[in-house]
């Protein structure tokens, strides 16, 4: 200007504000021990919440982040499913790169791809599998303290493989749900169960439609009670006409609980959302 003054100058729009809507399905691998779990908690660290903070500078504040399973305080997740939404014009590979460099370590991003607006990785998913670890020596490993439940003693497997068997198939689990979860739809679809073990570890492997609040723990808790010798393998099944979750064994640490995969409709999407009264509670 002919005064000296210079012109003032526009401030562009940040580049989430000018990009278009999309959302990303993302998935996570996770060490749960230092988390307050999945869910976004007001004064607590959980994963749900770091992962937002780490986005929102990328995809804008009002980025929205869903996952497939609310997992517990402690429960880890080699393959956790989320869906993120919000506007940026980054491409997937360089999502990931960002996130992982602002994410704690216990923290990372494995994959991330575009898919359909309307994807929502809770209400879509079709099912999904846990693996709990059990550690039967004698002695606790200590490579093993925050991965797996310490026995301390051997298990009868032949007695276990029996009494998850008859927990196969569309049933009311009601028996084997947390109080906090019992406003929940109480059929499941258990679709697989397995035991293997090698050199003092046992895993227990659990695939279903749904769970329900603790349900993979409080099946672990029981079936280590009939590997202990304390109850006959048909019990579960008493157990599971009763409806009642006192009849039950305990409930498993939340440290031995793995989320490994979770499953989608063929073709990764599609499929109709679940209704409310279907909705995925932690594990």
């Amino acid at each position: 200007m002919a005064d000296g003054r210079a012109l003032p100058v526009a401030t562009p729009p940040p580049a989430a504000a000018i990009a278009p809507p999309r959302t990303l399905r993302l998935t996570l691998a996770y060490d749960g021990a230092p988390f307050h779990g999945w869910q976004v908690q007001p004064a607590a660290p959980t994963v749900q919440g770091h992962v937002l903070s780490a986005a929102r500078p990328l995809f804008g504040e009002d980025a929205r982040l869903v996952g497939a399973s609310r997992t517990d305080s402690g429960v880890h997740a080699l393959r956790q499913t989320a869906s993120l939404s919000g506007r940026s014009a980054l491409t997937a590979a360089a999502v990931v790169g960002a996130l992982n460099a602002a994410l704690p370590p216990e923290i990372r991003v494995l994959a991330a791809a575009d898919t359909d607006p309307g994807f929502d990785a809770r209400r879509h998913a079709a099912g999904k599998r846990y693996l709990y670890l059990l550690d039967t020596g004698t002695v606790p490993s200590p490579l093993l303290r925050r991965w797996a439940w310490h026995v301390g003693a051997p298990l009868d497997l032949s007695a276990m493989r029996a009494a998850l068997r008859l927990l196969s198939g569309r049933h009311d689990f009601g028996a084997f749900c947390a109080a906090a979860g019992r406003d929940a739809a109480p059929e499941c679809r258990v679709r697989a169960l397995h035991v293997l073990a090698r050199r003092g570890r046992v895993a227990i492997l659990i695939s279903a439609d749904r769970f329900l609040h603790h349900m993979v723990r409080v099946i672990v808790g029981s079936a280590v009670e009939v590997g202990r010798g304390s109850r006959p393998p048909d019990w579960l099944a008493d157990v599971l006409a009763a409806r009642d979750r006192t009849r039950a064994g305990p409930t498993a640490p939340a440290h031995g609980l793995t989320l490994v995969r979770v499953v989608y409709y063929m073709g990764g999407l599609e499929g109709p959302p679940k209704p409310p009264d279907a909705r995925t509670a932690p594990a």
